[in-house]
């Protein structure tokens, strides 16, 4: 029997599709370590949110299920513990299930002072499958949590009051949530920076994985997500680079230096991760392991980052429903990269099957491992995913929106990748083809 695979999986929170690296002049981006794991493996360049928002996308990954189907419908709402998630059952394949950084499948915190974190992280580690890890607060969460209380609520802020920085981070985020032209740089020294301080924890945690036993391994970064805080020495690194302005922005608080300045520190998040996923291919190779394990990277959501006027997710537009994602591995095709049409969701079943543990009851999700291995080009028809009131239904050309004020909504992605343009009366046959995946797909939760 062929060795189960060991499966390294870096989920950085809020990372746009199009800044992902490689070569492209219009993101001048260095991501040394993607580039490579782009080189070993496949780059999927229509991989879809399931929805564009934290706990919902994360709880569809979790389960293998649709956003529909998930049971978490915004962030008010945390996962069930009833319903089971891939984590379970690589567990119960054997395997050693760890993570670090936020997991946001407890992401109700309309009571900061009635949170599910502990000082060294969450309860629920142990529920939702993995033997052993640290679940810290994601950025806001933790300053937010910290003023409502006057006290560490989760590990990270607690790590940050030892080291006499609580407060001062706290105060770097002011009364309210920093805005995105609040684009500022921590007085933090690098080592106490959340995704540096978050590495150091996964590495301790792969350092102790004993040799011979299938391991699973998320680094859940909180970068690059807003607000814009960076270090000294990551400010440094891009203040001479020069990106392109957001698409459609007339936004008139916003000048061009404001816009500069956000994403050059959106870019040195980015830059900074890559450094941190060396570090983690660097282990691999002095434990020997690299050639035997799957390494995965994809964000939750993107990003607007000022396109059409708009700051953040929850959005319908490309930037914000679709994602970044990488795949290599053993016997998986090197140097490739695919339009296959891909959720996020799908994920949960391509792990669960390569490691040959047992598929989670109920799941939706479709393994991706005909595509990694060569055997096909194409995964889904149609990508259905949404939020709340709206769902967006995407093929390889069309993206229909429904359940909006200006609704339907019907893009030409091929024509039109700014999504300036409803073509709905041109392409009346598009939308109603689009519109019966969606009914089918809100058909599909309410049985059950």
């Amino acid at each position: 029997m062929a060795r189960q695979p060991n499966i390294l999986f870096f989920f950085p929170d809020q990372q746009r599709p199009d800044w992902l690296g490689g070569d492209n002049p219009e993101i001048p981006l260095r991501t040394p370590n993607v580039d490579r794991l782009r080189q070993l493996g496949t780059t999927f360049t229509r991989a879809y949110s399931p929805s564009p928002l934290c706990a919902p996308c994360r709880a569809a990954l979790a389960a293998g299920k649709s956003y529909d189907r998930c049971r978490v419908p915004d962030n008010n709402h945390n996962y069930p513990l009833d319903q089971p998630t891939y984590y379970q059952a690589l567990r119960d394949a054997g395997y050693r299930v760890a993570g670090v950084g936020k997991f946001d499948l407890h992401k109700d915190t309309s009571d900061f002072t009635n949170m599910f974190w502990n000082l060294d992280g969450s309860r629920l580690l142990d529920e939702w499958g993995f033997t052993e890890g640290v679940d810290n607060e994601g950025k806001l969460d933790g300053s937010g949590s910290y003023k409502k209380g006057g006290a560490p609520r989760g590990p990270y802020l607690n790590f940050l009051e030892k080291q006499g920085l609580a407060e001062q981070y706290v105060a770097e985020h002011g009364e309210t949530a920093p805005k995105y032209k609040d684009a500022y740089v921590t007085a933090l020294p690098d080592d106490a920076y959340c995704d540096n301080w978050l590495s150091d924890n996964g590495l301790e945690l792969l350092e102790k994985f004993p040799q011979g036993q299938p391991w699973h391994l998320v680094i859940n970064f909180t970068g690059p997500h807003n607000p814009m805080d960076v270090t000294q020495s990551m400010h440094e690194s891009v203040k001479d680079v020069s990106f392109p302005p957001p698409h459609a922005n007339e936004q008139t608080d916003y000048t061009a230096d404001d816009h500069q300045r956000n994403r050059r520190h959106y870019a040195a998040m980015i830059e900074n991760i890559d450094r941190q996923v060396g570090r983690f291919l660097d282990k691999l190779e002095e434990r020997g392991e690299l050639d035997n394990t799957i390494v995965v990277y994809a964000s939750d959501h993107g990003e607007m980052l000022g396109d059409h006027g708009l700051w953040g997710k929850s959005v319908y537009y490309e930037p914000s429903l679709r994602i970044p994602l990488v795949i290599c591995g053993p016997g998986f095709r090197e140097n490739v990269e695919s339009d296959a049409l891909v959720s996020l969701h799908d994920l949960a079943a391509t792990l669960v099957e390569a490691a040959g543990a047992e598929p989670m009851p109920g799941m939706d999700a479709r393994s991706l491992m005909p595509v990694l291995q060569g055997h096909s080009d194409q995964h889904r028809e149609v990508v259905v995913g949404g939020l709340n009131h709206w769902r967006a239904a995407v093929n390889h050309r069309f993206k229909l929106v429904d359940g909006l004020e200006e609704s339907p909504i019907l893009h030409d992605l091929y024509e039109d990748p700014w999504e300036d343009v409803n073509v709905v009366e041109q392409y009346p046959e598009q939308a109603v083809y689009l519109r019966r995946w969606m009914e089918a797909e809100t058909a599909r939760a309410h049985s059950g």
